[in-house]
């Protein structure tokens, strides 16, 4: 047991020491994404308000969605930026081993960097469509709380629970490729399974606890709580999200680092 943790502890530590090359990576994956796009990094804010308008006119307008007595547009909003976050770490992430085949033959590095570079990423698109969500709660007049400390804890938790399963997917991907063609079909249930679209206070209160075993759905409950109705996350589910989260990744990066021996002669 000790053996196994001072080996993923050093793994650690040689990603730590090559953090640069995560930045370069990170960097060269936005440049691809963009790279003569007329909008650029506008992208990053148009997915988000696109798929908002469209919720909002069919949810919100048609079906009537409750929103917990906030205006639908940032109810959607608020739970679409986390969403993406996860969804663009997962799209990029799972298939950067075997999109790199060069890299992971024929250079030595930890090989988990290009999947955390496609996560970072998938960050800087964040925080660019953060700006713009800030614009529009300044529009429809929600100021910001003291509840807003909760966000670095929240997205630290996001990024725990995205990492790990990133980490897994990636090594598993490399063995059996129906992992990326299997991954659409379950991000889009996924997002249904997940309070984007309603709130979290419509699943009966029997079954809430299934519910928030499903990280993403307390999550994304307490980006909503915090940001738009200025109140703190529900700790029983920020809680359960934090466990599941840091068992997740530490299972995920040492099943990747034993994989990972392997990957070059696989691709």
């Amino acid at each position: 047991m000790h053996g196994a943790m001072r080996e993923l502890a050093q793994r650690f530590a040689d990603l730590v020491a090559h953090r640069e090359l995560l930045w370069t990576l990170a960097l060269r994956e936005i440049q691809v994404r963009y790279r003569q796009a007329i909008l650029g990094v506008a992208w990053a804010i148009l997915q988000p308000v696109a798929l908002m308008t469209v919720f909002t006119i069919f949810f919100g307008w048609f079906l009537r969605v409750p929103s917990e007595g906030a205006p639908y547009p940032i109810f959607a909003y608020s739970a679409l930026l986390p969403w993406l976050f996860f969804a663009a770490s997962l799209s990029g992430g799972v298939s950067s081993l075997t999109s790199n085949a060069a890299l992971v033959g024929k250079v030595a590095f930890p090989r988990a960097v290009l999947p955390l570079a496609a996560m970072l990423a998938a960050a800087l698109d964040f925080l660019v469509g953060a700006a713009a969500f800030a614009v529009l709660l300044a529009v429809y007049g929600v100021g910001p709380t003291r509840q807003l400390l909760y966000l670095p804890l929240l997205f630290l938790i996001q990024v725990l629970f995205t990492a790990g399963l990133v980490l897994f997917l990636a090594a598993l991907n490399v063995a059996y490729r129906d992992v990326r063609h299997v991954l659409p079909l379950l991000t889009q249930l996924w997002m249904f399974a997940t309070p984007v679209i309603y709130p979290l206070s419509v699943v009966p209160e029997p079954y809430r606890f299934w519910a928030w075993l499903n990280p993403m759905g307390g999550l994304i409950d307490g980006y909503r709580r915090v940001v738009v109705h200025g109140t703190p996350p529900d700790p029983a589910a920020l809680g359960l999200a934090a466990c599941i989260s840091l068992a997740l990744l530490l299972g995920a990066f040492r099943y990747f680092t034993r994989a990972e021996g392997e990957f070059a002669d696989i691709i």
